[in-house]
């Protein structure tokens, strides 16, 4: 194995996908800049910063140096200033500036002795340690999470779906995927983002409109003082709805709602500023972005009705019971398939019959004659004695001529 082999399999250590969109943009990098920079395509480098796939070979030696880069100070990048040290005043020979002393030690007589003997500091108090606390479980550290994430979640979702049975759906989906890959959500930076991410994946999917219990959004009554802004909201485009709610619902950065919706931050403005004029234009007392912001916070705590979520034990066994059927439908269908082939293995002939030759014409057989042909003498002597002789049958039915 080479060198390259080597380092290319041990692999060069490279920043969370949060942190490299924000070494990017700190040096004012494009998507596209990194791609060609690197050799490849503008998709790649958004699933690189998206977390969904990582580089590999020289491709991630070049991007880990490329990030690297970026996080350090460029010297000479503009409106860089170098500090430059201020200047010391000129001082004449033999004299000394204005503000110094004369050092001078005073030394003790040698038969002098202190009057008394140095008291030693004393000694800091104990600080009282804590005792360590226990490592969670899986199943606890789960538990932790969706307590603390499930309750806002659906919320979020009904912003973003109208439709509470789906939001409730939409959590429950979200959790079950990060119960099944629990050992990388319990790493991940954000393990709330990693399942809201999940969520309002699913609940903004338009495959949920092929069922008929989601095919249309909640009625609202007319009395609530938020129809209004959930209507405005459903009349969004998704994706501006969901920029919107991320950024003034929930407060997240512009890089992180943009990484989030796996869109570039001038897309992911664009969307803002179309969503907050669409909405302006709906009910001009949202026109304020302050005002806008309380409401939707507001709308996401407030969740949606009645409906709450379940035991998150309950979620668990669900995921595990799903999980189990799944597993023993591929497991039956893989079965059948191999009985299937095992079967025509069996009955299958086991040597080769080759297949019927053309038709031959064989000497000494007279071919068959087809149509009307010429009568032989034969012929002509047995139609004379048929059609001489009266119809057949008994000869007493024949019938009499006179």
């Amino acid at each position: 194995m080479t060198k390259s082999t080597a380092r290319s399999a041990s692999g060069t250590p490279l920043p969370p996908p949060k942190e490299r969109r924000r070494l990017r943009e700190a040096r004012s990098l494009s998507e596209d800049a990194v791609a060609a920079t690197i050799g490849v395509t503008r998709t790649t480098v958004l699933s690189w910063e998206a977390g969904r796939s990582d580089p590999r070979g020289r491709k991630r030696e070049a991007y880990a140096r490329l990030l690297a880069s970026s996080g350090a100070p460029d010297e000479k990048a503009p409106g860089s200033r170098t500090p430059t040290p201020s200047p010391t005043p000129a001082v004449p020979a033999g004299q000394l500036p204005p503000d110094s002393r004369p050092l001078t030690a005073t030394v003790p007589p040698p038969d002098s002795q202190p009057l008394t003997a140095p008291v030693p500091p004393p000694e800091p108090a104990p600080v009282p340690v804590a005792p360590p606390r226990p490592a969670l479980s899986p199943e606890e550290a789960f538990d932790v999470l969706y307590a603390g994430a499930a309750p806002g979640l659906v919320g979020q979702t009904y912003l973003l779906s109208g439709r509470r049975l789906l939001s409730l759906e939409s959590v429950e989906r979200a959790f079950h995927h990060a119960w099944q890959r629990w050992p990388e959500v319990a790493v991940d930076r954000d393990p709330a983002g990693w399942v809201r991410a999940a969520a309002h994946e699913y609940a903004m999917s338009p495959w949920n409109r092929l069922r008929a219990v989601h095919r249309y959004p909640d009625e609202l009554p007319a009395e609530d003082p938020s129809r209004g802004l959930l209507e405005a909201l459903q009349e969004l485009p998704p994706a501006c709805r969901r920029a919107l709610l991320l950024h003034d619902g929930l407060g997240l950065g512009l890089p992180d709602t943009a990484a989030e919706t796996e869109a570039s931050t001038p897309a992911t403005v664009n969307r803002l500023v179309h969503a907050r004029a669409a909405l302006a234009e709906r009910l001009p007392e949202l026109a304020d972005a302050r005002v806008l912001r309380d409401r939707l916070r507001a709308l996401v705590g407030a969740g949606p009705g009645p409906f709450t979520t379940r035991p998150a034990r309950t979620v668990r066994s669900g995921c595990e019971r799903r999980t189990r059927t799944w597993t023993l439908a591929v497991a039956s269908a893989i079965a059948l398939l191999a009985a299937a082939t095992v079967f025509t293995l069996v009955t299958a002939p086991r040597q080769y019959e080759p297949p019927l030759p053309a038709a031959q014409q064989i000497e000494g057989v007279p071919a068959p004659q087809h149509g009307p042909h010429a009568l032989t003498a034969e012929d002509k002597r047995l139609l004379a004695k048929l059609r001489a002789e009266p119809a057949g049958g008994p000869e007493r039915l024949v019938p009499l001529l006179r």
